[in-house]
C-alpha cells in the first residue's frame, strides 16, 4: 500500500500486527495511577469506540495492558509503519491545498528529530500532545485527505469530531485543547481526563500543528540572552549563562547562548535527549561530573570562549557546586517543564533518572515531596548567587510559581510578588511585545532548502528597507532581526520542516508575507505556511509569562486570547487553535494560535493583510489600555497607518492625586 493509500484508508478495517515496543526511542514516562476501577472501564469503552465491534475483544486486552503499564491508551498497534516527517506538499493526497499543508505540519510535529516522545504523540514539554492516540491521528489525516475548501474539520482535544459544511473563507480546521470548565483545571484533573481519553494538553504549538523544532524558541531565547547582558551592561564574551532543560523547547538555550556569544551551561537529567541534542549540534560538549564541569568552565572563562556545555545531571548540583567554587554566574534561569512538575517535567536531586521515573508512577506522593524539596534547594542556591551579583530571571516555565508553592525563598518583601522578575517583565514585554514584535514564523511546504534560502533573502530585504525609516524606538529590534536572519543559514537552525522564525511587528509580518505571496505567484517558491508561536503579543493570556508585564489588575483575565482566535477565524486564518495550559501549566494560561497558507492568490494577499494586522494589534491595544508606554506609542502609530483603526486610549492619572 502506498503512502497516499495509507493516509486515505484512515483506521484500517483489518487489524495491523502488534508493534514491538522500541526501547531506543525516547518514551514518555508512565503516568500515575489515578483512575478508579469504573473509570478504567470507561477509558476502555472510550478507546474502543474508534473500532469495529468485531475487533473489541482482541483490542480490549491490549488496551487494558497499555492502561496498566503506561497510564494511558496510546494504541501503539496503529502507529503507521511509514517514516514520519514533513513531506513535500505534493506527496499528500487530497482535494485542498490548505488541507495538505496541515498534514505537512502535523507530520512535522511527530517527526522523530522533532518530537520529544514520538510514539506517544508528544512533541515537547513532557505532555504537549498532537493527539491522544494513534486512532485520532489516522482519522484526522483521512479527513484532511477528503476535505474540500467548503468544509471545516473540528478538533476536540485531539479527537476529530468531523467535517462540517462551511465556506471557502472559513478556517479549514478549528482546534481546541484542554478547554475544560474552570473549576476542573488542577493537574490531577488533567491526569484523569487524559487517562479517560477525553482531553489533552496541547501545549502551545504541539496541539496546534505549528511547532518547528527548537528553532521556534531559539530566536526569542537569543533576544532574551542578548538583552539580559545589555540589562546588566556586560559583554557576553567570556560571561556565563547557567540554565537547565534540553527538551523540545529548552534545547534552544545552548544554541541561543552560542549565537549571543557567551558560555552556556545547561543541565539535563535525561541521557537520551542529551544525546539527541548533541548529535543535532544544539550543544557543543557533554560532561558527566561536576569536577569536569568546573574545570571546563574555568578554562572557557579564561579563554573567553563561546561554547555550550551540557551537564548530564541535576541543575541543583551545578548551582551548589559553582557556589562552593565561587564561580561567577552572570545570567541564570531555568527551563525545565515545571508546568508538569509531578509527571516528568522536573526531577528531584540525588535520585537517578530511572528511579525517579519509577517513583513518579508508583509513589507519586513521595515523588512530589522530593520535587518540592529539590525546588527549595534550587532556589536557595540561586539566592546565594544573586547575592554575589547574578542576574536571575524566570523563563516563564512556572519555576518561581512552583518554587513558591513548595515553600522556597522566592517571594518579595510584600509577599505578593516574586523576588525575581519574569523575562517578559524585564525583557520581552517592554522591549518587544509592547511594540508589537513577536515570533512570526513560516514553513516552506515544498520541503526544499533552496526555497527557505529564498525566503530568508526576501525577509532580509524587506526588513532592511523598513529599517531605513523605522522610528528610533524600534531600531534595536529591527537591527537584531536583520542580524538574526543574515546568520540563520550559518547557524543551522532547521530541524524537521524547512522553517524559519523571525521577531517582527505587524508591518513587518504583512510586508514579508506579501513578498512571499508574490514570489509564489511568480513560481519562484512553493506554497508557504505562516504562523507564530502562541508566545506572542496577542495570542496568550498568561499572568506569569506573556502578560506578566500587565499591571492594571487584568493579567488573570483571558479576553485577549479568546478575541484573538475569534478575530483570526473570520479574517482569513487557514486554521485556528485555542488551548488551556500551554507553557506554564494546566489552568494557568489560555493561549491561541493560527496557521495561514499562502498560495500566491489574490485571496491569500487579502487574507494576510487583514488577519496579520488584527493578530498583532489586538494585543498592542490591550497592552496600551494597561498603560504600557511602548504599547501606547505602537497603537498610536498603527492608527496613523490604518484610518479604520480606532482604539480606546488610557488617560494617565497623576500619582500625586492618589
Amino acid at each position: 500500500m502506498t503512502f497516499k493509500e495509507q493516509i486515505q484508508q484512515g483506521i484500517p478495517s483489518i487489524l495491523p500486527p502488534k508493534q514491538v515496543y522500541d526501547p531506543a526511542i525516547n518514551h514518555a514516562p508512565k503516568r500515575k495511577e489515578i483512575l478508579s476501577a469504573e473509570e478504567k472501564k470507561l477509558a476502555l469503552k472510550n478507546a474502543l469506540r474508534y473500532f469495529d465491534p468485531k475487533h473489541h475483544a482482541e483490542l480490549l486486552i491490549e488496551f487494558s495492558e497499555e492502561l496498566e503499564k503506561y497510564g494511558r491508551i496510546y494504541m501503539y498497534r496503529f502507529r503507521p509503519d511509514y517514516k514520519m516527517y514533513a513531506r513535500p506538499i505534493d506527496e499528500y493526497p487530497g482535494k485542498s491545498l490548505q488541507a495538505k499543508a496541515i498534514m505537512h505540519m502535523i507530520q512535522n510535529n511527530l517527526d522523530y528529530a522533532v518530537a520529544q516522545h514520538p510514539h506517544e504523540l508528544i512533541t515537547y514539554g513532557g505532555n504537549g500532545a498532537v493527539f491522544q492516540n494513534w486512532a485520532q491521528y489516522l482519522l484526522t489525516m483521512q479527513y484532511l485527505s477528503e476535505m474540500t475548501d467548503e468544509q471545516t474539520l473540528t478538533m476536540y482535544s485531539g479527537h476529530p469530531m468531523g467535517l462540517f459544511p462551511s465556506h471557502k473563507e472559513a478556517p479549514r480546521v478549528v482546534v481546541t485543547n484542554g478547554m475544560v470548565i474552570p473549576n476542573y483545571s488542577k493537574p490531577d484533573d488533567w491526569e484523569r481526563m487524559n487517562a479517560l481519553g477525553v482531553s489533552q494538553y496541547g501545549q502551545m504549538t504541539a496541539g496546534s500543528y505549528m511547532y518547528i523544532g527548537p528553532q521556534g524558541i531559539v530566536h526569542g531565547t537569543t533576544i532574551t540572552v542578548l538583552n539580559g547582558f545589555r540589562k546588566i551592561k556586560q559583554n557576553p564574551e567570556g560571561s556565563l549563562f547557567v540554565t537547565s532543560g534540553l527538551g523540545g523547547m529548552s534545547g534552544a538555550q545552548p544554541k541561543a547562548g552560542n549565537i549571543a556569544g557567551c558560555i552556556t551551561v545547561c543541565a539535563e537529567v535525561n541521557p537520551k535527549i542529551t544525546k539527541i541534542r548533541h548529535e543535532q549540534g544544539w550543544i557543543n560538549e557533554v560532561v558527566t561530573s561536576t569536577d569536569e564541569l568546573v574545570a571546563r568552565v574555568v578554562l572557557a572563562k579564561a579563554n573567553k570562549e563561546t561554547v555550550s556545555i551540557a551537564y548530564l545531571g541535576n541543575v541543583v548540583d551545578v548551582w551548589e557546586r559553582f557556589d562552593q567554587e565561587n564561580i561567577k554566574i552572570d545570567l541564570g534561569s531555568d527551563q525545565t517543564s515545571l508546568h508538569n512538575p509531578w509527571a516528568g517535567g522536573y526531577y528531584p536531586v540525588g535520585i537517578s533518572f530511572e528511579d525517579s521515573n519509577k517513583m513518579m508512577a508508583e509513589n507519586p506522593d513521595l515523588f512530589k515531596e522530593k520535587v518540592q524539596e529539590t525546588l527549595r534547594r534550587h532556589a536557595a542556591a540561586i539566592n546565594k548567587h544573586t547575592a554575589k551579583g547574578t542576574y536571575f530571571f524566570d523563563y516563564g516555565n512556572a519555576f518561581l510559581l512552583e518554587a513558591s508553592r513548595a515553600g522556597a525563598d522566592v517571594m518579595a518583601e510584600n509577599n505578593i510578588d516574586f523576588k525575581y522578575p519574569s523575562y517578559v517583565q524585564d525583557i520581552m514585554g517592554p522591549m518587544c511585545f509592547d511594540y508589537g514584535f513577536g515570533p512570526f514564523r513560516w514553513v516552506c511546504t515544498s520541503g526544499k532548502p533552496e526555497d527557505l534560502l529564498k525566503t530568508d533573502a526576501i525577509a532580509c530585504e524587506v526588513l532592511e528597507k523598513m529599517a531605513e525609516t523605522a522610528p528610533n524606538e524600534i531600531q534595536q529590534q529591527m537591527q537584531d532581526n536583520i542580524k538574526w536572519i543574515k546568520g540563520a543559514q550559518e547557524n543551522k537552525l532547521v530541524v524537521g520542516s524547512q522553517a524559519r522564525i523571525l521577531y517582527a511587528d505587524a508591518e513587518g509580518r504583512i510586508k514579508i508575507a506579501e513578498a512571499f505571496n508574490q514570489a509564489i505567484t511568480k513560481g519562484e517558491i512553493g506554497a508557504v505556511v505562516l504562523g507564530r508561536d502562541h508566545h506572542d503579543v496577542s495570542g496568550t493570556d498568561s499572568p506569569y509569562r506573556e502578560t506578566s508585564n500587565i499591571y492594571d489588575g487584568s493579567r488573570f483575565t483571558a479576553d485577549m486570547a479568546i478575541h484573538n482566535v475569534i478575530g483570526d477565524s473570520f479574517r482569513g486564518a487557514t486554521w485556528v487553535s485555542i488551548h488551556n495550559g500551554g507553557g506554564v501549566g494546566w489552568g494557568e494560561v489560555i493561549n491561541g494560535g493560527f496557521g495561514m497558507v499562502l498560495d500566491g492568490s489574490t485571496e491569500a494577499s487579502n487574507r494576510l493583510a487583514s488577519m496579520l494586522f488584527w493578530d498583532v494589534n489586538n494585543g498592542i491595544s490591550r497592552r496600551s489600555w494597561a498603560r504600557n508606554e511602548g504599547a501606547v506609542f505602537a497603537i498610536k502609530r498603527a492608527m496613523k497607518v490604518q484610518p479604520l483603526l480606532k482604539v480606546t486610549l488610557p488617560n494617565m492619572v497623576d500619582e500625586s492625586l492618589l
